[in-house]
């Protein structure tokens, strides 16, 4: 069992290293994504690792998850190379949402807050016009 203290080293090296070794896999459905390596949760007897990834590009996420498990022989022997460690954990790929569900969070903001600036416009010209109207009357 691993300390917690080197648990997250290994996560953190395994993410340098992972994001290294996808540049080199030579799958097709893996080319023609831009994979960034998001984040690794390894398990404290080091035979598991959950890897974190999100992508760029317009390719269906089931063809690079399927690449992804193609690949990960390969990918887990080159790991094993980079890492010293005595077992090389079990990769299980898990696609991260969280910088799309970002983006929409940011889209949705700007939304809300284009709507309030053409409200309070809305307001600003109806106090005006109302002013005009108490100054014509008076």
């Amino acid at each position: 069992m691993a300390s917690a203290y080197r648990l997250n080293r290994i996560n953190e090296e395994t993410a340098k290293a992972l994001s290294e070794i996808i540049r080199d896999v030579k799958d097709f459905r893996l080319t023609e994504a831009v994979l960034s390596i998001v984040g690794v949760s390894t398990a404290p007897d080091l035979s598991v690792a959950k890897v974190y990834y999100s992508y760029i590009g317009s390719c269906d996420e089931k063809e690079i998850q399927k690449g992804l498990v193609s690949a990960s022989g390969y990918i887990r022997s080159r790991l094993a190379e980079t890492l010293n460690l005595r077992r090389t954990p079990k990769l299980t790929f898990v696609h991260d949402l969280s910088a799309e569900r970002g983006a929409k969070i940011f889209a949705l903001m700007k939304k809300v807050e284009g709507e309030l600036e053409e409200s309070e416009q809305r307001e600003r010209e109806q106090d005006e016009q109302n002013k005009s109207n108490n100054e014509e009357n008076a």
